[in-house]
């Protein structure tokens, strides 16, 4: 998969190249500054994009900017967002069109080698994958919304899908078998009003309903 990688930290840029080289990952380009994101991103065989929040010349949601631009103009294009801290904004206009494939990690995440090649690569499937830290972000600031019709455990769940964990792997994570996941995603479906329909495009509404909470 042909990758373009937005970092403007040096090491951390030659750092994330060799590990998503040597993951299997092409750098189609890796760049320093959101105009030559924006250029890289326009080119028609990149696949997907790793792109820091904050680039050069303000620092402030260039990369962001960028990456939503791309998202416009090919739906669903696969962008895992890195950012040094939990910024809730960046997360809901990130995931606003409900598409899916998109990721939001902290960059401490990265030290993690397995699970952030795991994430890219789920985002790069068409999942979504979000930090553990935005989730309990979010969770802190709920105010009353559908989400609080589920119960205690249907919150864990939906939490463990914000993260962009299988039905599989949270049941692993909360040591429950994967038909009691699936009734629980199910009934989390019902609860939020969502109609019938692809079940990945539930997951990432549901996603959207938490954060919107």
């Amino acid at each position: 998969m042909r990758l373009v990688l937005a970092e403007d930290h040096a090491l951390l840029r030659d750092g994330l190249i060799r590990l998503l080289e040597s993951h299997g990952f092409t750098i189609a380009a890796a760049v320093d500054n959101a105009p030559s994101l924006e250029r890289a991103l326009a080119e028609p065989d990149v696949e997907a994009a790793v792109v820091d929040v904050r680039l050069p010349p303000t620092f402030t949601d260039e990369g962001l900017r960028a990456a939503i631009a791309a998202r416009a103009a090919r739906p669903g294009f696969p962008v895992m967002v890195l950012s040094q801290y939990v910024e809730q904004l960046y997360a809901r206009e990130l995931l606003a069109s409900g598409d899916g494939a998109v990721g939001y990690l902290l960059k401490d995440r990265v030290s993690d080698v397995s699970d952030f090649v795991d994430g890219v690569r789920r985002v790069a499937g068409g999942g979504t994958v979000l930090d553990p830290e935005v989730v309990a972000t979010l969770m802190s600031r709920r105010r009353e919304h559908p989400v609080d019709r589920l119960s205690p455990r249907e919150r864990e769940v939906l939490a463990l899908m914000a993260e962009g964990r299988s039905n599989a792997a949270i049941a692993a994570g909360l040591h429950v078998s994967e038909k009691a996941v699936a009734k629980h995603t199910n009934s989390i479906f019902t609860k939020l009003d969502l109609p019938i329909a692809a079940d990945d495009n539930r997951r990432v509404l549901a996603v959207l309903a938490w954060l919107d909470a």
